[in-house]
């Protein structure tokens, strides 16, 4: 029986800073572009989130 190659587990889509990017499609870069974009937004979010509570820590040891 053979298996369908959409029935394989498809790999994780990991990008390495740096990485040799000529051995990708341009549906891979494409990928690759939005794990990023979502990564940033992530980044972007948590920085925000930390530094709301270090304003807020600073405020409340000032007082």
């Amino acid at each position: 029986m053979a298996i369908e190659d959409d029935d394989k587990p498809r790999k994780k889509v990991t990008h390495e800073i740096g990485q040799d990017l000529s051995l990708l499609s341009v549906e891979e870069l494409g990928e690759r572009v939005a794990l990023l974009s979502a990564e940033i937004e992530r980044l972007r979010a948590a920085e925000v989130k930390k530094r709301a509570s270090k304003n807020a820590a600073n405020s409340f040891f000032k007082s």
